[in-house]
C-alpha cells in the first residue's frame, strides 16, 4: 500500500513512515521526489488545517495516490503566535531553518525565560480515493531556548525545550526519535489519524 506524502523533507518521511506503519500493515509513503513533478500549490491558507488540506486535495488530484499532508509550525506568545502558519518562510526565501532560527532568537533577544512559553501546533490532513477528508489536530507545549542544541530533529527543534522535558532541559533535537514521537504536536496528530488512515484504506 503506497501512501503519498506531500514533502521532500526526509526526516518528516521516515516520522510518518515511522508512525503509520505501526497502524497500516506493509504501508510505504513516498514523497514529492518519488512522484511526478507536480505545481505545488501556494501554502496561502490562514490556518494550519487550511494549508494542510489544500497540499492534501492538490496531492491526490496530481498522484491518484491516498494523500496526506501536514502544516505545523512555532508560535511564540511573544511574538503574538508568530511565526505560526510562517514558520517555514519566517526569513524569507529560499527556506533556510538555520536562517529562521537565527531570526527567532535576534526577536527573542531581549526577552526574559519567564515570556519565552511557545508551542508547536500541526495539522495533519488525509484525501483518499473515495473522496474522503479527514483532519487531525496535535499541539507540543513548552519554551524557546537562547541559542541551538542537538543534532536531531529539524526545524525549530533545536531552540525548543517541551514542558514535558523541562525538568531535563533537553531540546526536541535532543530527543530519541521514539520519544520525540511520543509528544511531539505532529506524532499526537498523526497517532490520532493513523486508525481513521487505516480504516480508510481497508
Amino acid at each position: 500500500m503506497r501512501v503519498f506524502l506531500a514533502s521532500r523533507n526526509a526526516k518528516k518521511l521516515v516520522e510518518m513512515q515511522r508512525i503509520l506503519a505501526e497502524h497500516v500493515d506493509g504501508v510505504e509513503v513516498v514523497g514529492l521526489d518519488d512522484v511526478t513533478h507536480y505545481d505545488e500549490p501556494v501554502e496561502d491558507q490562514p490556518t494550519f488545517e487550511g494549508n494542510a488540506l489544500l497540499k492534501a486535495r492538490a496531492g491526490f488530484a496530481a498522484t491518484g495516490l491516498p494523500s496526506i499532508a501536514d502544516d505545523s509550525g512555532l508560535c511564540v506568545s511573544a511574538l503574538n503566535g508568530m511565526p505560526g502558519v510562517l514558520s517555514a518562510r519566517w526569513s524569507g526565501p529560499p527556506k533556510s531553518d538555520a536562517r529562521n532560527n537565527d531570526l527567532l532568537l535576534a526577536q527573542l533577544g531581549d526577552v526574559p525565560d519567564e515570556r519565552r512559553d511557545a508551542w508547536f501546533e500541526c495539522s495533519i490532513a488525509f484525501v483518499g480515493a473515495d473522496g474522503a477528508e479527514l483532519v487531525e489536530h496535535g499541539r507540543m507545549p513548552g519554551r524557546i531556548i537562547h541559542e541551538p542544541r542537538g543534532s536531531g530533529g529539524f526545524g525549530y527543534d533545536v531552540l525548543f525545550v517541551a514542558d514535558e522535558h523541562a525538568e531535563a532541559d533537553l531540546t526536541s533535537a535532543e530527543l530519541d526519535p521514539a520519544e520525540k514521537d511520543r509528544i511531539s504536536h505532529r506524532g499526537q496528530a498523526l497517532r490520532a489519524l493513523a486508525p481513521r488512515i487505516a480504516a480508510a484504506l481497508a
